[in-house]
């Protein structure tokens, strides 16, 4: 649903009605590959289905709005933005000891994962 509304909104500001013949002649226009049907572009507008890559790529072309922002909005970006900047303040030695951590095979992984979750539950206990 989410998408349709970024969809509905990338029409509107690109000066199109988002209404299913207009994103079926407009985007049929643009698109090399099979032309749409406007039963498939209605989905999208209902926020039934989602474009595949190689159409998002044109509807954001077309639309002149990120693909990324497109598809998933603008929080994904912020919040990538946000857990890298967390990653870069961590200390030299808790950096080595997630690559460290990455290193290891999955079982042991996730045994790790349940000692530190264990953990941070007898912490928040005590607190």
């Amino acid at each position: 649903m989410k998408f349709a509304e970024r969809l509905h909104a990338a029409l509107i500001n690109a000066g199109y009605e988002p209404r299913p013949s207009v994103l079926e002649r407009e985007f049929n226009l643009r698109y090399w590959g099979k032309p749409l049907t406007l039963h498939a572009v209605r989905r999208w507008l209902r926020g039934e289905a989602l474009p595949t890559e190689d159409k998002m790529l044109v509807l954001a072309q077309w639309l002149r709005i990120d693909p990324q922002t497109l598809r998933f909005g603008d929080e994904v970006p912020e919040r990538i933005g946000r857990e890298i900047d967390q990653l870069s303040a961590l200390a030299h030695h808790e950096r080595e000891t997630l690559e460290a951590f990455l290193k290891l095979s999955q079982p042991r992984r996730r045994l790790v994962s349940e000692i530190i979750l264990t953990f941070v539950q007898a912490e928040a206990s005590q607190s």
